[in-house]
């Protein structure tokens, strides 16, 4: 005969309520059950039938699960009587449990719990809420950053339709805006960017096997984004409860100053970090001192080239910072120049201008840049324009000496244009922000650009959990006189 086991009295009481709420699990999970086959009468139901019933009643099971499955892990809390104020530290008597509903992505919430109010300092607070991470307000955290990121795709409207059908929760385009707003409030281009470990370990993927070094590649440039005055805000000049149907203000192009920096991996580019605002130069080159001096950008591991299409001011800005690199012409700009100066001088000659451009072309990239600057001048225009257009040239060739990629970067796997950087001009600014009829404030471009640039920095979930910690701070910050 076995000997018997001994059980704790603690034990006992940890069991009882585990076998309680599974049983109401089971209970709750027949009772949908019973809803689904009362919707599908047919003796034969197609699969598309089928999903979408149970479909209906997903949200409400998974959300009473997810009721059950608190009340276990937070009984503490849920017993806890009297409980420390924030204020001053003084133990305050429950007035009692409230319940509370909240809406998350795998359904509605109920969160029971005591609630504690400290009469002399006028502050209410809710422990057991606070150990659980409850958000303030009815949407949840947990359904907030597949939001967000929905919205920072597609226009808001669209966005709101496709979260209510893939996830069965609804949300408004006001919210949608909201969240877009505070979630990227105060993000730099740092708070987006990968860590250095990241940034290595991406580094040490593309080595691997390789006998030389990786070539990475600062590409900078603008993109023109449509951006619409403040006085835009507040009721527009109409009748009473329409708006006008025409704008009063004028809208305006600006230029979204945007750095790339990517590796070179064989047949693709890989990227490490994008960065785009409607900002100034020094505001552009006042990051780039930021992440070097926190380290962010290992330049030791690698090779590394600057990609601009000849304005002096990039130049400027980048190889102070990073003298090692290579400064390279973009040579898809630099081919625009040649071929202006070939129509203007040889004018109805279309044949010799065509053979004319295409040699000075292979001699430049020959690196030949030397002899092209000395019979450029030579040549005799036939009109004003050709000479503006010969001047032109000159002028660019003088301020970009040594930059044109010859035959040697290329053979050592420096790109030769900015590939790259109109590929991110394209999906992080123009895909979102360069639509009919979009005009945007420039806080709200501000914030939708950094949250994009999180989107292909594969740091989303990261500023995500950085305003989840931040909105919960200032929730217990609330409750604190100061």
């Amino acid at each position: 005969m076995g000997a018997a086991a001994v059980i704790s009295l603690a034990e006992v009481r940890e069991q009882k309520p585990r076998v309680q709420i599974r049983r109401q699990l089971h209970e709750q999970f027949d009772h949908g059950l019973d809803t689904v086959e009362e919707q599908v009468k047919e003796a034969k139901p197609t699969l598309a039938h089928l999903t979408r019933a149970v479909g209906e009643v997903r949200q409400e099971l998974s959300g009473q699960m997810t009721t059950a499955l608190i009340a276990p892990r937070y009984r503490a809390e849920q017993e806890q009587s009297p409980a420390p104020c924030p204020q001053w530290g003084r133990p305050v008597a429950a007035r009692g449990v409230v319940t509370r509903k909240v809406e998350t992505l795998v359904g509605e919430v109920e969160l029971a719990r005591p609630y504690f109010y400290g009469v002399p300092w006028g502050q209410g607070f809710a422990p057991r809420a606070t150990a659980v991470g409850v958000a303030p307000g009815r949407k949840q955290f947990a359904g907030q950053p597949a939001a967000a990121k929905l919205a920072a795709e597609v226009p808001y409207e669209p966005a709101q339709a496709l979260f209510a059908e893939r996830t069965g929760v609804g949300v408004s385009t006001a919210r949608l805006q909201e969240l877009t707003h505070k979630g990227a409030e105060g993000l730099s281009g740092w708070a987006v960017a990968p860590t250095r470990g990241e940034s290595l370990a991406k580094l040490a993927a593309v080595a691997a096997g390789r006998r030389w070094r990786p070539i990475g590649v600062w590409a900078i440039e603008g993109a023109a984004l449509p951006t619409r005055p403040a006085a835009a805000k507040g009721r527009r000049p109409g009748r009473k409860k329409p708006r006008a149907t025409r704008a009063r203000w004028q809208g305006q192009w600006r230029e979204a100053q945007g750095i790339r920096f990517s590796l070179g991996a064989d047949d693709r580019i890989l990227q490490l970090l994008s960065w785009h605002q409607l900002q100034d130069h020094e505001e552009l080159f006042a990051a780039l001192r930021q992440g070097k001096k926190a380290g962010l950008i290992p330049e030791d591991q690698r090779r590394l080239g600057v990609v601009a299409e000849g304005a002096q001011w990039s130049w400027q800005g980048v190889q102070p910072r990073f003298p090692p690199a290579e400064a390279l012409l973009d040579d898809s700009h630099c081919a625009e120049h040649v071929p202006q100066v070939a129509a203007g001088h040889y004018g109805e000659q279309p044949e010799q201008a065509l053979a004319w451009g295409e040699a000075t072309l292979a001699r430049l990239f020959a690196g030949e840049g030397a002899g092209v600057l000395w019979g450029v001048p030579r040549l005799r225009p036939a009109s004003a324009q050709a000479a503006a257009a010969i001047a032109d040239l000159i002028v660019y060739l003088q301020n970009n000496p040594g930059r044109i990629n010859d035959r040697s970067r290329r053979k050592a796997g420096y790109p030769l244009g900015s590939g790259g950087m109109e590929s991110a001009n394209k999906f992080i600014c123009h895909v979102r922000l360069t639509r009919s009829g979009a005009w945007w404030y420039v806080a709200n471009s501000t914030h939708m650009l950094a949250l994009r640039c999180a989107r292909y920095n594969g740091t989303f979930e990261r500023v995500f959990e950085r305003y989840r910690h931040k909105t919960l701070e200032q929730s217990q910050q609330k409750k604190i006189k100061k």
